[in-house]
């Protein structure tokens, strides 16, 4: 389970003395918590499943992607250098990511799995792509991949 990996590389850090490993750990644990507790809320007492914490986890990259971009443009590489290597350990817990090739054929393959013809059809594509290949797309590409294919038929 990917809540006992974290854990577990957690406890691995600290005896290592990593320290961007151990405060990107607490990070994720600690919204990991936040996500739980939320769930517990809303009927679920085990918390979210591995699905949600992969989203979670891409949630993540993506928020650190777009602060490297405002590092570089205000010319903080120190803050970039770190938000690289949080990005490091947070993809060190993801599935290995499908290319660009990857996504085209498997948004091709569900476009005609439920027969999508516009783009009236995205949310149901969008939504099995979502459960297919939890943690293994970019979504974000692959919605500019559905609405490119679904423009084009």
């Amino acid at each position: 389970m990917l809540r006992d990996r974290l854990r577990q590389a957690l406890n691995t850090a600290l005896k290592d003395r990593d320290d961007n490993a151990v405060a990107t750990l607490r990070l994720i644990l600690a919204a990991l918590k936040d996500r739980d507790i939320a769930a517990r809320g809303a009927g679920n007492p085990d918390g979210i499943d591995d699905d949600a914490i992969l989203a979670l986890l891409q949630t993540m990259i993506k928020q650190r992607r777009e602060s490297i971009t405002f590092y570089e443009t205000g010319n903080r590489p120190e803050l970039v250098v770190r938000e690289e290597g949080e990005i490091d350990v947070i993809e060190s817990f993801l599935p290995r990511q499908l290319a660009d090739d990857e996504i085209q054929s498997a948004v091709v393959a569900t476009l005609s799995e439920l027969d999508a013809k516009s783009i009236k059809d995205m949310g149901r594509v969008m939504a099995t792509l979502r459960s297919n290949y939890a943690g293994q797309m970019d979504f974000g590409k692959a919605s500019a991949v559905v609405k490119r294919e679904l423009a084009a038929t």
